[in-house]
């Protein structure tokens, strides 16, 4: 009787030690779980801000050209525009995309001022879509980048509070980088040409 009893005693506190288990594992899984979907949404949204930022650089040679015709002596100008976009090539990462992005908001400022002296540019049709498809190229690199810093917020709570935080650390999962832009660079570059 009292092998059979300490065997029933055994499996008993068994029993307990695995439930104990799966209890304490819930919510770590659960934890592992929601953090992982948190850095995938961070990643795919960065991944929209990637594709807008390319777009915007895709626009810069047709700009270049149109120019070109009509402002070949402004070569200074078309250099800046040439390195800005160049800047965004070779950017990788949410601060260097902002500093590129500073680049190339300043260059395209300077071309609004030598525009104005062109009518002829002014006037033409190619110019003018181009004028359309950056405003809107601007307008959607700006919804991207609050989506993404919305994202990122969301996330970067999520690993600050208890006792995700804890999982978050076990984990690897780090703190994720806002994309912030200069002060004066807050306000879309008016493309009034």
């Amino acid at each position: 009787m009292k092998g059979k009893s300490l065997s029933i005693v055994i499996g008993v506190i068994i029993l307990i030690v695995i439930g104990v288990i799966i209890l304490l594992a819930i919510p770590f899984i659960g934890s592992y779980n929601s953090l992982s979907t948190l850095d995938e949404n961070v990643d795919a949204a960065w991944a929209q801000v990637e594709n807008q930022l390319k777009r915007r650089a895709d626009l810069i040679p047709n700009l270049l050209e149109t120019v070109k015709g009509y402002a070949s002596h402004e070569k200074e100008v078309i250099d800046s525009i040439a390195a800005a976009r160049s800047m965004y090539t070779n950017a990788r990462t949410p601060q260097e995309y902002a500093v590129a992005d500073e680049g190339l908001t300043n260059a395209v400022k300077s071309l609004n001022i030598i525009v104005e002296n062109y009518p002829d540019l002014k006037a033409n049709q190619n110019f003018q879509d181009f004028q359309v498809e950056l405003s809107g190229t601007e307008n959607r690199i700006s919804t991207e980048r609050m989506r993404y810093n919305d994202l990122v917020r969301t996330y970067n709570t999520k690993i600050r509070r208890f006792p995700t935080n804890v999982m978050a650390k076990i984990l690897g999962f780090d703190k994720r980088q806002y994309f912030e832009i200069n002060e004066q660079d807050t306000e879309v570059p008016k493309v009034n040409f």
